[in-house]
C-alpha cells in the first residue's frame, strides 16, 4: 500500500482508526507463526496451502490469513491459531490446510489430532490462552508477536503501536520522560541488569554531540534467542522504543548491531526502518515536530565478546571487536568518542509499555529490586522448549515444572543454569529460588540476556563445567592475560578431571584461578567466565571428589570413567545391541545372554541406547 508522511499527532491517531477497520474485517482468521523455528518446520508451506484452498473454496471475504513472528512454543511448529476463539494447532503440514477450513472454519469443529495433550493430565487443550505452557507466561512484550505481521507496520500501528511516541512528542519533556523510565525500575536486559533510567540520564547530561543510541542484538549465549525472536517477531515495537529513547538522550543516529547468522531478523528490521521512515515515524521532523532521527543496521561477524558494550563499539566503527578499559564508560564517551547509550533489543522493547502505561503501572509487576518481566529461553532436558515470559520473582520450579512441563522420562531434576554460557549452575535444592537480578547473583549465577538450560540426573556437572569453559576460551578476544590464560588453563585442569587424572589439589587450584579471573579481566565475559567452575564447585563438590578421589563419573558421562557391561539376567539375546556395535566389542548368540568386551569397546553408548530390556549398564 502507499504511505504517506504523516505530518502530526492527528494524522497517526486518523491512520490508526483507519487501519483497525481493516486488521480485523472477516469474521475468523488464521494466524501461521513464521518465526524462525517455524520456518524451519516449514510453515512457508503451510501458508502457502492456506492460501490456496482459501482461494479455490473463494472464501477471501470469509477468512483472513495472517504470517506472525514466534510464538515462543518454538518445539511445537509449524503453530497455527484460529480467531477470535484462539484454537491452537501444533504441528500442522500443508496437507491439513483444506481439513482445518473445511471442519474448524466452516463447521467449527475442533480436530482432536491437532490440539496440545498435557503431558501430566493426557487433557487435550484447545485454546492457546489454556495451554499449560503459555497460562503461567505474562507475555507482555512477547505476546504482540502472535498478533501482527512483522513485515506490516500497519498491524502494529492498528493495534496501538507508535501511540507511546505520539505521547511523548507530544506532551513530555525529555526529562520527563528519563524520570518515568527511572521511576518504573526497568533494568537493562542484557546481562548487567543496570537501571535503563539511570543509564539514559548519564548519556543525556554528558557532554559532546552528536549523541548516539545502540541496540544490541549480538545474542551469542549458546541455546539464546529471545532477542532474535523479538526483533523478527515484533521490529516495531523495538524501532519505538529506540525513538522514544533517542528523544529523551537528544540523540539523531540509531545502530541496531545485530548478528549476521539471524537473516530473518535482518530482513524484517530493514522492511519496519524503510515502512517508518515513509510514514515519517523516522527521518526529518519526526510527526511534524523539531526532532531528527535515523536507524542503521549493523551486522555483526558473531564473535561472543562482542555482546560487551565496548567490544560492540568497536566493531561498529570498523575495529577488532576487543573490550576497552572503563571509564570512561560509553555514556560518556562511546562511538567515535561520543556520548552513547546501549541497550538489548527486550530493554528497548519495553519502553513502549513504560509510556503508554505509566511506571507506577509497570513498577507493580516483579519484585522490589527486579520490575517488570522477563523473556527466558527455556531449554535442555526439559518437556516445553521454547520462549518464556515471566513476571520477575517466579521462582525455578514453576518455570521448569508448571510451564516447561518437568523433565522428560521422568528423571530427575539436576540443575539449571542460568545467563548463559558464564553463568551459575543452581542445584535442585533451590527450585524455589525466585528469579530477580539479586536472588540468582547471591545463588552465584545472574540473570544475563535469559538463557535458561535445564539439566537431569544424567548430566556430570563437571563436564558440564568444562563444556562452558571450552567455549567461553575460544570467545574470549584475548586482550587480558587473565581471561586467556586462566580460562585455558581451567579447561584443561577440568579435561584432567574428567578423563580421571584430576589431583586433589585441583580442586583448590580452581578456584584460586577462578577468582583471579573474576577480578583481574576487563570484560563481562571474563568477570563472569568462572561462574560455571565456581557454582558447580560450590553446589556440586562431590562429583569433583568423585572424578578425584574414586575415579568415577556418578553421572556415567565421561567416558574415561565408565565402562559399558551386560546384566546377563536381564539380557534376552535379542541381538539388538550386537548389531549396533560398530567395533564388534559384543558378543553372544541368539537367545542367550550377551558380553562386552571392554577392551574393544570405544564406549560410544549404542549399546546402552538401542536395549529395550535395560540390560546393558553404564558402570
Amino acid at each position: 500500500m502507499e504511505r504517506k508522511k504523516l505530518k502530526g499527532i492527528a494524522e497517526l491517531k486518523k491512520l490508526r482508526e483507519e487501519l483497525k477497520k481493516t486488521y480485523k474485517p472477516i469474521k475468523q482468521w488464521i494466524t501461521v507463526c513464521s518465526g524462525t523455528g517455524c520456518q524451519a518446520y516449514g510453515c512457508k508451506d503451510v501458508t502457502k496451502a492456506f492460501e490456496e484452498e482459501i482461494k479455490a473454496q473463494n472464501l477471501q471475504d470469509e477468512i483472513g490469513l495472517r504470517t506472525t513472528g514466534c510464538h515462543g512454543f518454538c518445539e511445537r511448529g509449524p503453530i497455527v491459531v484460529i480467531h477470535p476463539e484462539g484454537a491452537f494447532y501444533q504441528k500442522v503440514q500443508p496437507k491439513d490446510a483444506k481439513e482445518i477450513i473445511t471442519q474448524t472454519i466452516i463447521n467449527k469443529k475442533i480436530i482432536d489430532r491437532f490440539l496440545y495433550v498435557d503431558p501430566l493430565t493426557g487433557k487435550k487443550i484447545t485454546l492457546e490462552k489454556e495451554v499449560p505452557f503459555y497460562k503461567k507466561q505474562m507475555r507482555l512484550i512477547f505476546g504482540m508477536n502472535g498478533l501482527i505481521d512483522p513485515t506490516k507496520i500497519e498491524d502494529y500501528i492498528a493495534i496501538g503501536g507508535y501511540e507511546a511516541l505520539g505521547k511523548v512528542l507530544s506532551s513530555m519533556k525529555q526529562k520527563q520522560v528519563i524520570e518515568e523510565v527511572k521511576k518504573s525500575g526497568l533494568r537493562g536486559r542484557g546481562g548487567a541488569g543496570f537501571p535503563t533510567g539511570k543509564k539514559w540520564e548519564i548519556c543525556k547530561n554528558a557532554k559532546g554531540n552528536p549523541k548516539y543510541i545502540i541496540c544490541n542484538c549480538d545474542e551469542g549465549d549458546p541455546g539464546a534467542y529471545m532477542d532474535r525472536s523479538l526483533l523478527e517477531g515484533n521490529p516495531h515495537l523495538v524501532i519505538e522504543g529506540m525513538i522514544i529513547g533517542a528523544y529523551a538522550i537528544g540523540a539523531s543516529k540509531g545502530y541496531i548491531y545485530v548478528r549476521a547468522e539471524y537473516p530473518l531478523a535482518v530482513h524484517n528490521a530493514s522492511i519496519a526502518l524503510k515502512q517508518a521512515k515513509e510514514y515519517g515515524l523516522l527521518g526529518k521532523n519526526i510527526l511534524g515536530f523539531n526532532f531528527d532521527f535515523e536507524i542503521e543496521i549493523s551486522k555483526g561477524a558473531g564473535a561472543f565478546v562482542s555482546g560487551e558494550e565496548t567490544a560492540l563499539i568497536a566493531a561498529i566503527e570498523g575495529r577488532p571487536p576487543e573490550p576497552r578499559l572503563r571509564p570512561p564508560f560509553p555514556a560518556e564517551s562511546g562511538l567515535w568518542g561520543k556520548p552513547t547509550n546501549i541497550n538489548n533489543v527486550e530493554t528497548w522493547a519495553n519502553v513502549p509499555f513504560i509510556i503508554n502505561k505509566g511506571a507506577e503501572w509497570y513498577s507493580k509487576i516483579g519484585t522490589n529490586g527486579s520490575k517488570g518481566t522477563k523473556i527466558f529461553s527455556l531449554v535442555g532436558k526439559i518437556n516445553n522448549t521454547g520462549l518464556v515470559e515471566v513476571p520477575m520473582g517466579m521462582t525455578l520450579r514453576e518455570i521448569i515444572y508448571e510451564i516447561g512441563g518437568g523433565i522428560p522420562g521422568g528423571k530427575e531434576f539436576k540443575a539449571v543454569q542460568t545467563g548463559g554460557p558464564s553463568g551459575g549452575c543452581i542445584p535442585k535444592q533451590l527450585l524455589d529460588l525466585p528469579i530477580d537480578f539479586e536472588s540468582l547473583t547471591q545463588a552465584g549465577s545472574m540473570m544475563g540476556s535469559g538463557g535458561m538450560i535445564v539439566m537431569d540426573e544424567n548430566t556430570c556437572m563437571v563436564d558440564v563445567a568444562r563444556y562452558f569453559l571450552d567455549f567461553l576460551r575460544g570467545e574470549s578476544c584475548g586482550k587480558c592475560t587473565s581471561c586467556r590464560e586462566g580460562i585455558q588453563i581451567m579447561y584443561e585442569i577440568l579435561v584432567n578431571i574428567c578423563e580421571g587424572k584430576g589431583k586433589p589439589e585441583d580442586i583448590e587450584l580452581l578456584k584460586e584461578i577462578a577468582e583471579a579471573v573474576k577480578d583481574a579481566s576487563l570484560c563481562g565475559l571474563g568477570k563472569t567466565a568462572s561462574n560455571p567452575v565456581l557454582s558447580t564447585l560450590r553446589y556440586f563438590m562431590d562429583e569433583y571428589k568423585a572424578h578425584i578421589y574414586s575415579k568415577k563419573c556418578p553421572a556415567g558421562v565421561c567416558k574415561e570413567l565408565i565402562i559399558y557391561r551386560i546384566d546377563k539376567e536381564k539380557c534376552t539375546g535379542c541381538m539388538v545391541c550386537l548389531r549396533s556395535c560398530s567395533v564388534n566389542a559384543i558378543s553372544g548368540e541368539k537367545q542367550k545372554p550377551h558380553e562386552i568386551n571392554i577392551e574393544k569397546c570405544i564406549k560410544c553408548g549404542s549399546c546402552f541406547e538401542v536395549c529395550r530390556f535395560n540390560a546393558v549398564i553404564i558402570e
